[in-house]
């Protein structure tokens, strides 16, 4: 599967998102630079077929079907759509998307999938509290446990602090599942993955320098609402602040 966005932007002069072009496909993963408050979120919600650009088009194996995008592709971490809420216990994380995936979503089911994944221990923390690379580890397995779920766009993991590499080594594991990664990061975390690693990345931030970041072992030329009520992963709305129209979202 291979998901493609064909010159894309998003608002007046792309203040959204200035013109992006980038894909990401099965079995690997593709870094994306996005800079400023707004723009990895615009990028993570157009990359998942959640929200329309003003320009360009989404493909998902060279056709338009937002549909299929908003199926095959899970949206995680975005901030303000699809992020927790700091201050909830683990375990209430977990079981608010095992209930999305349709298993059992008890409390204790949730203990004993955290204690499968090796995370019992953390149930009682608050998410906001939990290591970056656990954060990013639970919420991507949590986001395949859905039917049909074939790629994860992840967003701004560098903003939760800690090593990249952490979080690059666990973004890269799922792609050897199989999955089609796109990993959105500021500028600070691009800088340290180029020093650790050769990538090939697109900027998305707008008339600076690019950086070469990304991670595509075949080398093609492509690029790489969850508070205290429960939402979906899979069908996030932006919030007001986002400039895309309701019908957009979902």
């Amino acid at each position: 599967m291979k998901i493609a966005l064909h010159e894309v932007s998003k608002g007046r002069s792309g203040q959204a998102l200035p013109t992006t072009s980038l894909e990401f496909h099965t079995g690997a993963v593709r870094f994306a630079l996005a800079e400023t408050e707004q723009r990895p979120t615009v990028l993570g919600l157009i990359a998942s077929g959640r929200m329309r650009p003003e320009t360009g088009r989404v493909t998902i194996d060279g056709a338009t079907d937002n549909r299929m995008l908003r199926r095959t592709v899970a949206l995680v971490d975005a901030p303000d759509v699809s992020d927790p809420h700091p201050d909830i216990a683990l375990a209430g994380v977990v079981g608010e998307e095992l209930m999305f995936a349709g298993v059992g979503a008890t409390p204790l089911h949730a203990r004993r999938w955290l204690n499968q994944l090796g995370y019992g221990e953390l149930a009682s923390v608050p998410i906001g509290n939990i290591d970056p690379a656990a954060r990013v580890r639970i919420l991507c397995e949590l986001a395949v446990l859905r039917d049909g779920t074939q790629a994860i766009v992840l967003v701004a993991p560098d903003r939760h602090g800690g090593s990249p590499d952490g979080w690059w080594r666990i973004a890269m594991e799922f792609a050897d599942r199989g999955y089609a990664m796109l990993v959105i990061v500021g500028g600070s975390a691009a800088v340290a993955l180029e020093r650790m690693h050769e990538f090939d990345a697109v900027n998305a931030s707008g008339p600076i320098e690019p950086l070469t970041l990304g991670t595509d072992p075949e080398g093609d030329d492509g690029e790489a609402d969850r508070d205290e009520t429960p939402h979906d992963t899979h069908d996030a709305e932006p919030t007001a602040s986002d400039t895309a129209d309701e019908e957009d979202a979902r």
